[in-house]
């Protein structure tokens, strides 16, 4: 069986070395067959990985940006020529299809050729002449070890997301992918040894909560990035800031599409279903809630259904399969549970998909695509976050109370709005309170060199993912103020006065 071990010092570790001892089962989630096993980090492995980060930082701080960019470069004309290899751990350990993982892989890449870019978001500003012969200069400098933290539904873009601008902006890094799916954080890492970054600036460990808050409460660790669920965030924004540290934690959400009755119905409803249905409904980008506004609501349900019913779900590997299984059986229970809960509730389960199962992979976790309608607001379905295939449709009279609707969520990640009016779409993106709005665009996730990230309780901390605010984060300020005499000024002694500025 195969064996995922922990990266410290720039190569694998034999996990059975260590103290922990301790191991978790990677599940095929087409078959339901463990297919490896990985090593879980106690106290002594999160020591190692710090001190190996903390030792390679003296150094890598140092190192100049053409150094570190010119790793960049070679890092990301690896990934690119293994993008296949990586596409195909992902859909091996997390489920989606392949052509869903190489998407994945692009995306991730994008923000890899962002750091390599990076030089001119480094600079900092100098004003000279403030006062005779003073000048002042702000610089950024990196924080030191940071920790990243990421789920299984993206194991190679979310980790991509983090330390690549982290070790760009001159940082070490510690690594604590899903223990559900870890091989493609191992491949990234061996890649970046391959391009040439300096053993210890990256590190993975490999864990669950006792991992995590070992890296939380260490006290060499400068900062930490996190993408999960939002009790999970809450947890790691609360610790992490109470130990002294600059958190950024993402967390949950439960995306709204509003469907007003001017719109393209055909757009509206393929938009619907592929924001919906996509990877299986896991992504914090997916669209569960479409709000139809007014007379629309029944010739968008219709539309919507008959496009959801010829979706190809099989396993990832099958070409012609559209959409995957479920990442764990627990986790496809507990996704059939919220339809059981729905229908129990009052809404009609216009498909349901918990009965579905793909031929010859019967103990996959498999979930067709879901559809319910008339959901009601205070139901546990539209309030909680399923991370599934399931789209709930909630109707509403006017603009005005769809837009409640919206707002009234304790989410705040992204709201999208279909229309042909420019009047509506500009009110709805400046009254909407989400941190990413789409306009016919249903899952509106910014392009790399703008920044992502939610408001209320879908994002924790003052800083968002990548982009400008990403070296914002990963780095911290400092002002110069330096005043150098004339060559033939004469000292005069010293002026215990406040200097003027004239």
């Amino acid at each position: 069986m195969k064996t995922v071990s922990h990266w410290i010092g720039g190569k694998p570790v034999d996990a059975a070395a260590h103290s922990s001892g301790t191991w978790s089962p990677v599940t095929d989630p087409a078959t339901g067959e463990v297919t490896a096993r990985v090593a879980m980090a106690g106290p002594d492995e999160v020591d190692a990985a710090v001190a190996a980060a903390k030792d390679a930082y003296t150094t890598w701080r140092t190192s100049s940006l053409a150094q570190r960019t010119a790793v960049l470069f070679r890092y990301r004309e690896l990934l690119h020529a293994r993008r296949d290899d990586l596409a195909a751990l992902i859909t091996a350990e997390q489920g989606k299809v392949h052509a869903d993982a190489l998407g994945e892989v692009a995306r991730g890449l994008e923000i890899v050729e962002l750091a390599c870019g990076l030089g001119t978001a480094l600079k900092g500003d100098m004003s000279t002449e403030v006062s005779s012969r003073v000048d002042v200069a702000s610089i950024r400098q990196p924080l030191g070890v940071i920790v990243g933290v990421s789920p299984f539904n993206f194991p190679a873009m979310i980790s991509m997301w983090m330390f690549p601008m982290a070790i760009a902006c001159g940082n070490t890094f510690v690594h604590k992918p899903s223990s559900k799916a870890p091989s493609a954080s191992m491949l990234l890492a061996e890649l970046a040894a391959e391009a040439g970054l300096p053993d210890g600036v990256l590190n993975i460990v490999h864990g669950d909560e006792v991992a995590v808050n070992a890296l939380l409460d260490h006290p060499d660790v400068a900062a930490v990035s996190f993408v999960g669920s939002t009790p999970v965030a809450r947890h790691v924004y609360t610790r992490a800031s109470a130990a002294g540290k600059r958190v950024q934690a993402l967390g949950g959400a439960k995306n709204h599409m509003v469907v007003l009755p001017d719109a393209d119905l055909d757009a509206a409803a393929e938009a619907a279903v592929t924001a919906a249905y996509g990877s299986a409904g896991q992504r914090c980008m997916a669209v569960s809630v479409v709000v139809a506004v007014g007379s629309v609501g029944d010739e968008l349900v219709s539309r919507i259904a008959d496009r959801a019913r010829k979706i190809r779900i099989g396993p990832g590997e099958d070409p012609r399969s559209e959409m995957g299984p479920l990442v764990t059986r627990a986790h496809r229970d507990e996704v059939a549970d919220y339809v059981a809960g729905a229908a129990a509730q009052g809404a009609d389960v216009v498909l349901d998909g918990r009965d579905f199962t793909v031929e010859g992979f019967e103990n996959g976790f498999w979930m067709g695509v879901t559809l319910l309608d008339g959901v009601a607001t205070d139901s546990d379905a539209y309030r909680d976050e399923i991370f599934g295939p399931v789209l709930c449709v909630v109707r509403a009279e006017t603009y005005e109370e769809a837009l409640r609707i919206v707002n009234a969520s304790p989410f705040g990640n992204a709201g999208s709005i279909f229309t042909r009016d420019g009047g509506a779409a500009r009110r709805f993106q400046l009254e909407v309170e989400t941190g990413m709005v789409g306009v016919n665009v249903p899952m509106p996730v910014p392009v790399g060199f703008h920044s992502f990230g939610g408001w209320k309780d879908s994002a924790f901390g003052d800083h968002r993912m990548y982009g400008g605010e990403a070296v914002h984060f990963y780095t911290r300020g400092k002002v110069i103020t330096s005043r150098w005499p004339a060559p033939a000024e004469v000292a005069t002694g010293p002026d215990l006065g406040f200097p003027a500025s004239r």
